[in-house]
């Protein structure tokens, strides 16, 4: 099966890839590796062709799900994964020195049981670390032959400007859901002009703006529980706005899922969404979102509802917002 394509400077991938996270990290339950390997599976069966990985998600684990699955079709798709961010010792770790960058590239080249990585992104901004000595760590690893394009994730437009004079960058991965707005402050206009493709993580509001969230009764290790905007007050009236955001999808004949995807996927040429998911039906439900052509009064509408201080809260707590370089709103 062939998905619409979409590019990020020099790669074409599908215009929907895999955001694989979930299968490893951060959310309620883990799948079981079986489970995982059919979803992964599935995903390049039906013409998905950018799985989306790092060393941070389960310490390594989630590489080691990708290399175990589907490395037998290795040419099948662009492998993207990131440094910067590592588990070291059982250890949350932000390092971007150059030797920090070379140690968790090797290491993650043996659990993904390749030699070569499509795109390799810095997961993060380290502030003690100039953004320069970061991305000449991945020229140098580019040109030993570890890995082709580089990429950036969660950085401001001035931190994409001092990156892409060293090494032209091809794409930026940014949270961005008609929830979660920052980059329209000045990243997407950056990456329009410098050439830079855009790489949306969680495009369905981690799961809000996929009719899936009901209350804040989160499991333990649920990164939600410590998301302002997916806890109490905040939360009861963010539900309250997915509920006019579900009746548009209602509205249209598609779910909200394919709604915000379609909305994200309208926004420019050179976006590709990652959602996750642990179920085939969703990835199912989600691909099919790449062949939705939403019109101009739907885009409105959404924009509409989501303008301003529509949403209440931080996208993140104090001590991770410490590590994002992304532009904020006023208030955040």
């Amino acid at each position: 099966m062939a998905l619409p394509t979409r590019r990020l400077g020099s790669l074409t991938v599908s215009a929907v890839g895999l955001g694989c996270m979930g299968l490893s990290h951060g959310y309620d339950v883990i799948p079981s590796a079986e489970e995982s390997a059919r979803l992964l599976n599935r995903a390049l069966d039906l013409g998905v062709t950018m799985l989306d990985t790092a060393a941070l998600y389960g310490g390594g684990a989630n590489e080691r799900l990708l290399g175990g699955a589907v490395m037998h079709r290795r040419s099948e798709f662009t492998l993207a994964s990131k440094c910067v961010l590592d588990m070291v010792d059982g250890k949350r770790v932000l390092d971007g020195s150059p030797a920090a960058i070379a140690r968790t590239l090797d290491a993650a080249l043996a659990r993904l049981c390749t030699d070569f990585i499509d795109l390799y992104y810095l997961h993060r901004l380290d502030p003690n670390v100039p953004v320069e000595e970061s991305v000449g760590a991945l020229v140098r690893a580019r040109e030993a032959g570890k890995i082709g394009a580089i990429g950036l994730s969660e950085m401001s437009a001035a931190t994409i400007r001092r990156a892409h004079a060293v090494h032209p960058i091809a794409a930026v991965q940014s949270e961005y859901s008609p929830f979660s707005r920052n980059v329209e402050i000045a990243v997407l206009d950056t990456c329009r002009e410098l050439g830079i493709g855009f790489v949306a993580f969680s495009p369905t509001a981690r799961g809000l703006l996929a009719d899936a969230i009901r209350d804040d009764a989160w499991a333990a290790g649920d990164l939600r529980r410590t998301m302002p905007r997916f806890t109490g007050e905040n939360l009861a009236h963010n539900l309250r706005v997915g509920a006019a955001f579900n009746a548009i999808a209602q509205e249209c004949g598609i779910t909200p899922a394919q709604l915000s995807l379609a909305w994200v996927l309208a926004k420019a040429p050179f976006i590709v969404p990652i959602p996750g998911t642990r179920r085939i039906a969703h990835l199912e439900e989600n691909l099919v979102a790449a062949t939705i052509a939403l019109d101009d009064e739907a885009t409105a509408r959404i924009d509409a509802l989501f303008t301003g201080d529509a949403i209440r809260g931080a996208r993140y707590s104090a001590a991770a917002q410490a590590q994002i370089d992304t532009e904020r709103f006023p208030g955040e």
